[in-house]
């Protein structure tokens, strides 16, 4: 029996965003489009969609006199990125 596939997480660039927050404690809106090659309104985009989910806590503050966005994953984030490995395992038969 297959599991659903979270269709929040399911998408390529919120599931790279998901997968590298979890590896650090916070990264910077810099580091985040970097490492995914995204452009900054589609990566400011869905983060939103994830903050807004409640998977990514987003703050805004500044280094010197430049804004600096500063994001992590909340345990909610965690647990539903959990259940979506587990859901794609159920596909993959491990």
């Amino acid at each position: 029996m297959f599991k659903e596939l979270n269709p929040l997480l399911h998408s390529e660039l919120r599931l790279a965003v998901m997968s590298l927050l979890l590896s650090v404690e916070e990264a910077d809106f810099v580091y985040i489009r970097e490492q995914t090659g995204a452009t900054a309104g589609n990566l400011s985009a869905q983060l939103e969609k994830l903050r807004q989910a409640g998977y990514v806590e987003v703050s805004k503050t500044f280094k010197g006199k430049l804004p600096c966005t500063q994001c992590r994953i909340t345990p909610q984030g965690v647990q539903a990125f959990e259940e979506y490995v587990e859901a794609l395992k159920s596909y993959i038969r491990l």
